[in-house]
């Protein structure tokens, strides 16, 4: 069992505090932006849009997930209302920052001009291990969890920070102060850890060599994987469940979801079967994940370098060319021959001078 309950507060300044939940939040954008510019260039896609974009991204999914959160948990902020929008902000609701973040991302490639499908099988796995990191700021604020348990892996949560059903007898529940609760985050996050490597390992082996899947099919695969781990996950869970007719709105979200993306990938197959030209794949000739977009890189800027070398040397190496090429005679010239010799000449008669450079004069 592990005992440990940590703070949530990681630094105080007075009446300022910085919470551990913002530090994760922080910390899962950093690794979000790392594996983006990592599969970016990888894939031949633009890195210098990745930065602004994950700022637009971020604030839009911020918004959202905060207002799913509010809607999620309206019974207690119906009566403080300033804590929705005043720090220190305890809890975000994952698919509201996923519907603002899609809307933020829809107008980014339209601003940038970018391949809709081949930056959302990018992004997906940026989502996943943004989770993978986050999910640990729910561990520091205590919650996130399931029903006690006796599992070797449970963890201690304090009373104040217990759903009704969990409650201490001190704040008029019956579950032992000492109980340990299954760690759901924990669950989460390791499932989100292995998709990362399960959406890059489909992309290296499929997408890329145009096999079995076509650009988009990742990004769509997000919300299959995530919708059905979240809405098992989600049967774990009680107490503060925002609900629709009995169910957590959590299930009907994430496995509407998933159908959603089952069914778009079915019928954009289908399209592409029927219309094979407007297939949306990868330019593997020039982005192999085998790193030859790059060494076609250097040998094009080793080529430039070449082509402006020093320009004195190139003209040294011309002019020395030129002065080792015989010159050629103009087409239909003649030399003009001495007259014949009836006598031999005196010896110390001289030479005739040559009538051409580079050629002998007449014999003597």
């Amino acid at each position: 069992m592990i005992d440990f309950t940590p703070n949530p507060v990681a630094l105080a300044f007075g009446s300022l505090e910085i919470r551990w939940y913002g530090i994760g939040y922080v910390a899962a954008i950093i690794a979000a932006t790392w594996l983006a510019f990592r599969l970016a260039r990888q894939r031949g896609e633009r890195t210098e849009i990745i930065v602004d974009s994950l700022i637009v991204m971020a604030v839009a999914a911020l918004i959202g997930g905060r207002a799913y959160h509010v809607i999620d948990q309206w019974a207690y902020y119906k009566d403080h209302l300033a804590q929705i929008v005043l720090p220190p902000y305890s809890g975000l609701g994952i698919y509201g920052g996923l519907f603002t973040g899609l809307l933020a991302v829809i107008w980014l490639v339209r601003h940038y001009k970018v391949n809709f499908w081949r930056w959302g099988d990018i992004i997906a796995p940026c989502i996943l291990i943004a989770q993978t990191v986050g999910r640990w700021g729910n561990f520091m604020n205590q919650e996130l969890y399931g029903p006690p348990t006796n599992l070797p892996w449970g963890i201690a949560i304090q009373c104040q920070y217990r759903v009704q059903q969990y409650a201490c007898p001190a704040y008029g529940g019956t579950t032992p102060v000492d109980a340990h609760f299954i760690p759901l985050f924990f669950y989460e996050s390791m499932l989100s850890l292995i998709g990362v490597f399960v959406m890059i390992a489909l992309w290296r082996r499929f997408t890329s060599h145009h096999r079995l899947l076509i650009a988009g099919d990742i990004g769509l695969l997000y919300f299959v994987w995530y919708g059905i781990e979240r809405s098992v996950l989600e049967t774990f869970r009680s107490g503060w469940d925002w609900t629709f007719f009995g169910l957590a709105m959590a299930q009907l979200v994430g496995m509407g979801a998933a159908a959603v993306a089952i069914l778009a990938i079915i019928v954009r197959h289908w399209w592409v079967r029927r219309h094979p030209e407007g297939a949306t794949a990868p330019d593997t000739a020039a982005t192999s994940e085998s790193g030859e977009a790059t060494a076609d890189q250097a040998a094009s800027t080793a080529d430039q370098a070449a082509s402006t070398a020093d320009p004195a040397a190139e003209a040294s190496t011309t002019s020395a060319k030129a002065r080792a090429k015989p010159v050629k005679k103009p087409k239909g010239s003649k030399v003009a021959k001495a007259p014949v010799q009836t006598e031999p000449a005196p010896e110390s008669t001289p030479a005739a001078a040559p009538d051409e450079p580079g050629e002998a004069g007449p014999a003597t």
